[in-house]
């Protein structure tokens, strides 16, 4: 019978800190091919402008003329 220790993830305590974090970052970025870095980019900058305008510019508001 498999111990429950051996049914559990291991945990790579060495990412929890801000510096793993970055590394983990980094380390998938490069992973990545040219084409799926500007498509990242392109929904972050996406993004960065919808937050921009805030939460009652957008689509979903009632606006009276």
């Amino acid at each position: 019978m498999p111990r429950i220790e051996d049914r559990e993830p291991r945990i790579d305590w060495s990412l929890t800190t801000w510096e793993g974090s970055r590394r983990e970052q980094l380390r998938r970025w490069a992973a990545l091919s040219l084409r799926e870095i500007i498509v990242a980019q392109e929904e972050m900058q996406e993004l960065s402008e919808q937050l921009a305008q805030g939460p009652d510019s957008k689509a979903g508001t009632s606006g009276t003329s």
